[in-house]
C-alpha cells in the first residue's frame, strides 16, 4: 500500500502480466497436439513442421538487445501491445497454410514479438516496479504462464476434435487476443509513466545486489564492469548449462510413449504431470529466492530436477514411475524462467540489469532452442533416453556449482548494507 492507502500500482502490472501469459498460453500451443494432423493433411514431415520451432528461438534472439533498449526508452504499454498483436496475427495466419513453408513465417514472428513479452520484457518489468518480492511477482507470473500453457494444451486438443486445426488455431488466436492485447495497451506502463515509486522503493528494502551506494539510487555494473568480472561470465556459463538442460524435460511425452510403449494418452498425463510440477516450482522458487537467497533457488529446482530424472531412467524397468518422475522434474522446471534472471540480477545489480540480461538471453535462446532438437538424437542413435537424462543431470549439477561459484565471487564488489561499494 502507498502512503494514501491505495493499491500500489506494481499490483496493477502483476495483475496485467498474469493477464498477458494466460493469453501466452494459447500462443504457446502454436504446435504441440497440431502436428499430428498437420502432417496428415500436408504431407510433410514431422520435423519440417517442427523446424518452425527453432525458427520461433532464433527469431527470438535477433531482438532480444532491442527488446530491452525499448522497453526501458520508449511507453512500456505501446512495445508491449504491438508484439501481443503480432503474436496474435501469427498463430492466426496459421489456420490458413497449405504448404509447411509458411508455418516458418509465423515462427519467426512469434519468436520475435515474443521476445517483448516474455523472457527478457517480463523480468525487467518487474524488476522496474518491485524492490520487494521481485522473486515470488516472478515466480508467480512464470507460475501462471506454465498453468495457463497446460489448460490451453488440454483445451487445443478439444478444439482440433470438435472443429478441425485450422478452426483451432482461430479459436486459440481470439483467446489470446482477449486477454493480451487489452492489457498490455492499457494498463503495462514504467514507474516513470505512472507517476510513483516501485513498490518497496519507500521502506528502503531492495533485495541484495540492488543496494544503492548513496541510497538514492540503484546499483548495478555497467556493461563494460560486467564483462570486466569473472563471476559475469561464469553466471552466464551457469545459466547456459540451465537452457540446454530445460530441453530435455521436452521429450517426457515421447520417451513415454516410444520408449516405454504406453499409450498417447498415458504420454499426454505424463507431460501434464510436468506441466504442473513447473506451476509449482514457479512460485515455491521465487519465494525461495526472496527469502533465503539464490543459492538456495539452486539447491531446490537441481534437487528436483536430478530425482525427477533418476526416476525416469528407473521407469524403464517401471512404466508407473514415468508420471511420478514427470512431477519432480517439474518441481524443478522453473529454473530457465525463474532462476536465470534472478541470478543474473544478484550479480549485475539492477542499474544496467535489461541490457546485459539481454546479451544473455541471445547465447540462451540459441542453446536451449537452437539445440533443443539434439535430445532426441539420443533415441535416434541409441535407442533410449538414458544418455540424455543423464546429460540433463549433469548440466544442472554443474549450474549449480557455477553458480555458487558466481554469487561468491560477486560479493566482493557488491555494495555493503551500510551503504558503501566495494570498488568494480
Amino acid at each position: 500500500m502507498n502512503k494514501n492507502n491505495k493499491l500500489h500500482y506494481a499490483w496493477v502490472i502483476m495483475m496485467a502480466c498474469i493477464s498477458m501469459k494466460i493469453g501466452e498460453g494459447s500462443i504457446n500451443c502454436m504446435l504441440t497436439n497440431f502436428v499430428t494432423p498437420i502432417v496428415k493433411e500436408l504431407g510433410c514431415e514431422v520435423s519440417q513442421l517442427t523446424l518452425a520451432m527453432s525458427i520461433d528461438a532464433i527469431g527470438m534472439a535477433c531482438f532480444y538487445m532491442i527488446a530491452a533498449k525499448l522497453i526501458t526508452t520508449k511507453r512500456v504499454g505501446i512495445v508491449m501491445g504491438i508484439a501481443s498483436v503480432l503474436q496474435v496475427i501469427g498463430l492466426g495466419l496459421m489456420s490458413t497454410y497449405r504448404s509447411v513453408y509458411p508455418f516458418y513465417f509465423s515462427g519467426a514472428l512469434i519468436g520475435s514479438a515474443a521476445v517483448f513479452t516474455g523472457f527478457v520484457a517480463t523480468p525487467v518489468l518487474i524488476s522496474m516496479w518491485f524492490k520487494k518480492k521481485a522473486g515470488t511477482v516472478l515466480g508467480t507470473v512464470v507460475a501462471v504462464s506454465n498453468a495457463s500453457s497446460v489448460i490451453m494444451n488440454l483445451l487445443s486438443a478439444r478444439f482440433i476434435d470438435a472443429y478441425g486445426w485450422r478452426n483451432a488455431y482461430l479459436i486459440l488466436a481470439a483467446i489470446a487476443c482477449v486477454f493480451m492485447v487489452p492489457a498490455t495497451f492499457g494498463f503495462l506502463k514504467s514507474p516513470a509513466e505512472a507517476g510513483v515509486e516501485p513498490y518497496g522503493a519507500e521502506e528502503g528494502d531492495a533485495p541484495v545486489g540492488a543496494i544503492s551506494s548513496s541510497g538514492a539510487g540503484t546499483w548495478g555494473l555497467t556493461r563494460k564492469e560486467a564483462f570486466r568480472k569473472a563471476a559475469f561470465w561464469i553466471a552466464w556459463a551457469s545459466c547456459m548449462c540451465i537452457s540446454l538442460g530445460s530441453g530435455c524435460p521436452g521429450y517426457l511425452a515421447n520417451f513415454a510413449t516410444m520408449e516405454l510403449n504406453q499409450s498417447i494418452y498415458f504420454g499426454s498425463v505424463t507431460s501434464v504431470c510436468m506441466s504442473l510440477g513447473c506451476v509449482a516450482c514457479s512460485v515455491i522458487i521465487g519465494r525461495i529466492n526472496d527469502r533465503y537467497g539464490v543459492r538456495w533457488g539452486f539447491v531446490w529446482g537441481v534437487a528436483f530436477s536430478a530425482l525427477g530424472f533418476a526416476t525416469e531412467m528407473i521407469s524403464i524397468a517401471n512404466p508407473n514411475l514415468a508420471i511420478p518422475g514427470a512431477l519432480l522434474i517439474g518441481l524443478g522446471g522453473s529454473m530457465y524462467a525463474v532462476q536465470c534472471p534472478l541470478l543474473a540480477k544478484s550479480v549485475l545489480g539492477e542499474k544496467h540489469y535489461a541490457s546485459i540480461w539481454s546479451i544473455m538471453m541471445i547465447a540462451l535462446s540459441g542453446i536451449g532452442g537452437g539445440l533443443y532438437f539434439t535430445w532426441g538424437k539420443f533415441y535416434d542413435n541409441t535407442g533410449t533416453y538414458k544418455g540424455a537424462f543423464l546429460l540433463a543431470i549433469g548440466l544442472y549439477v554443474l549450474s549449480l556449482i557455477l553458480g555458487f561459484l558466481a554469487v561468491s565471487l560477486s560479493e566482493k564488489y557488491k555494495p555493503k548494507k551500510n551503504g558503501t561499494a566495494a570498488a568494480v
